[in-house]
């Protein structure tokens, strides 16, 4: 299997992990599940449904965690999808996890 174009060039090892989560697109309080397949301060690789429409930017909420981080996407493959976390932001009220 190849890696995504760019990996080779990533700064940091991304830790692989197995966690549930929400991408939170803000329209109309919408959220698209996913599983956050490794991860690293500066971003994550998601696994997402392969029929999912998931926007260029969007927040990231890891009930685990309880934190909701500011996403840009930064590469598309099939189903999986690799975001850079741009800032963090407290759970949204009207999420109910």
């Amino acid at each position: 299997m190849t890696e995504p174009e760019g990996a080779e060039n990533r700064r940091l090892h991304r830790q692989r992990v197995f966690k549930g989560a929400s991408i939170l697109t803000g329209v109309a309080n919408s959220e698209i599940k996913c599983v956050i397949r490794n991860m690293h301060k500066d971003g994550a690789e998601l696994k997402i449904s392969i029929d999912s429409r998931v926007p260029q930017e969007f927040l990231l909420y890891v009930p685990v965690d309880g934190i909701a981080y500011e996403t840009v996407v930064r590469w598309r493959k099939e189903d999986r999808v690799g975001v850079q976390f741009t800032g963090t932001r407290p759970k949204p009220g009207w999420h109910y996890g």
